[in-house]
This record gives C-alpha cells, sequence and structure tokens, in this order.
C-alpha cells in the first residue's frame, strides 16, 4: 500500500458512499433546494415587477402634481384677476356714492343758505318796517315848528336807527 495511490477498497466505498449521498440528496435535498431558489427567484421577480408599477405610479402621480399646481396656478391667477375687477368696481362705485353725496349735500347747504338769506331780509325789513314806525310815531306826537326842529328830530332818529340795524345783522 502506498500513500500516494488508494487502493481499490477504499475507491469502491468512497464512490459507494458518495453515489448513496448523491442519490438521497437528489431524491430528497435537490428538490427542496431547487424549489426554494424558484420560491426566491419568483419572488425577487415579483418585488421588480411591484417595484416597476411603483416606479410608473410615482412617475404618473408626479405628472398629476404638475398639472395640479398648473392648474392651481391658473387658478390663483383667476381669483386675483376676478378680486382685483372686484376692487375696482367697489372702489368706483364708493367714489359716485361720494360724488353723489357731496352733491347732495352741496346742494342742501346751498338751499338752507338762500333761506337763511330770505328769513334775514325778512328780519330785516321786519325791523325797517318797525324803525319807520317808531320814528313816523315820534314825528306825529312831536310838535315840528320849524326847519330846526325836524332837522334836529331827523339826526336823533338817524343816531338812534343804525345802533338798532347792527344789532339785528349781528
Amino acid at each position: 500500500m502506498s500513500l500516494i495511490t488508494p487502493e481499490f477498497g477504499l475507491i469502491f466505498w468512497t464512490v459507494l458512499i458518495f453515489g448513496a449521498v448523491f442519490f438521497l440528496l437528489a431524491k430528497f435535498g435537490f428538490p427542496v433546494i431547487t424549489e426554494m431558489v424558484e420560491k426566491r427567484s419568483d419572488h425577487i421577480e415579483e418585488s421588480l415587477r411591484t417595484a416597476e408599477e411603483v416606479k410608473n405610479q410615482l412617475a404618473g402621480i408626479s405628472k398629476e402634481r404638475e398639472l395640479m399646481l398648473e392648474e392651481v396656478g391658473r387658478q390663483k391667477e383667476s381669483i386675483l384677476s376676478e378680486a382685483s375687477r372686484t376692487k375696482d368696481e367697489i372702489l368706483r362705485q364708493a367714489r359716485e356714492q361720494a360724488a353723489q353725496e357731496s352733491a347732495r349735500m352741496i346742494e342742501k347747504a346751498r338751499l338752507e343758505i338762500a333761506a337763511d338769506k330770505e328769513s334775514a331780509m325778512r328780519e330785516l325789513e321786519a325791523q325797517i318796517a318797525l324803525i319807520s314806525m317808531e320814528i313816523a310815531g315820534k314825528i306825529v306826537s312831536e310838535d315840528l315848528k320849524g326847519n330846526a326842529a325836524q332837522c334836529s328830530l331827523a339826526e336823533r332818529l338817524a343816531e338812534q336807527c343804525p345802533s338798532r340795524i347792527s344789532k339785528t345783522e349781528s
């Protein structure tokens, strides 16, 4: 027996044991291992398909988001322009109302001034009439004997009249 070359018995038993182990592995081990590898392969393929679908969905969602952002931008512009038009219309109406109100107030003030002027003129005429009646009453009651007495009476009455007129005007 040599150390380098094995004997026939050793080779026989080694081949026999190897065949038996191979047969057992082929009958019971390899199908289980193959099945597990196929399941794992199927799972990986399914995961890849799912990842691809998710990627496509994300791309679609991204496009939808962009479209929605564009739509929101258009709506924002529309709302802003409508608000601007509404603001301009409100300001225009407010200006018109202010102009109408100021015109009414001016007309009312003119009417009040005219009424006050008319009232003042009536009052002045009444005062003049009273003063004239007082003067006439004093003239009648006095005995006028000459031009000098008439002038003196007229001067006294004239001095009294302006003070009454200035009191009624103020």
